[in-house]
């Protein structure tokens, strides 16, 4: 299993990461797409058109070593229902630093588009004319990540957990924050993304408004996760799967 670490010297500080959460009706998140590097899950991703998967940058792998799954729900089981994609092709954001994280989103081009039914449909995108995501504001992230900070097992099923926008999001990873990162979690704690979950969606007013990133621990209560603002890259997003 690859585990995901931010690249620091703190012991404590994880790329995110589900807690708190539990597991989904099977294929009800149809725009969830499952990461393989050598036949293993190691990312979640996005579908955001037939032939696209949003996902984390450092997710990237050799893209002859990866693999996505659209329509799965058990990730140690064949259920009949899988779509199994090679990619052609990876673009990392061109302004993606490891060291901070910001601008953490990549693009996946499947070999093919995928067959879109009741198990497996693009989410929607957020608009120039969204409006900006409220304090507090409900938004749901799902996948197949670790359930507690000490577990190094992933979640077989999909899971999902219902998060909090935190509009202060700077109050809590003072300078370690961007205007391309977005906040969400639980006022108590108990409730986040953690390691396997990377890459995945988070959810808003039915809007795809992030991608799980990084956070320090998993579910602690005045560290929330971080994710990739996504409207920031609605632009990059329609040259890149126009243009290539």
């Amino acid at each position: 299993m690859e585990v995901w670490e931010l690249q620091t010297n703190d012991p404590h500080v994880h790329s995110a990461r589900i807690i708190g959460g539990t597991e989904v009706t099977p294929y009800s998140i149809q725009y969830q797409a499952s990461i393989l590097y050598l036949n293993t899950h190691f990312c979640g991703g996005t579908l955001i058109q037939p032939q696209w998967v949003a996902s984390a940058a450092h997710c990237w792998r050799p893209n002859h070593l990866i693999q996505v799954v659209l329509s799965e729900h058990n990730i140690n089981k064949v259920e009949g229902t899988e779509q199994v994609f090679n990619v052609t092709l990876i673009v990392r954001h061109y302004q993606f630093q490891y060291w901070t994280f910001d601008n953490d989103i990549m693009l996946l081009k499947l070999d093919r588009p995928a067959t879109i039914n009741d198990r497996v449909e693009p989410v929607s995108l957020p608009t120039p004319d969204t409006p900006p995501l409220a304090d507090l504001a409900r938004c749901t992230v799902s996948g197949w990540g670790v359930t507690s900070l000490n577990s190094y097992s992933l979640s077989p099923v999909l899971r999902s957990v219902d998060v909090d926008i935190f509009s202060n999001c700077w109050y809590y990873y003072y300078f370690k924050i961007t205007d391309n990162m977005i906040c969400a979690g639980s006022l108590f704690g108990g409730k986040d993304s953690c390691q396997g979950d990377s890459g995945g969606p988070l959810v808003c007013n039915g809007k795809f408004e992030g991608i799980v990133s990084w956070g320090i621990g998993c579910a602690y209560s005045y560290y929330p996760g971080v994710y990739t603002k996504v409207r920031n890259y609605l632009g990059w997003i329609n040259w890149v799967t126009q243009n290539s």
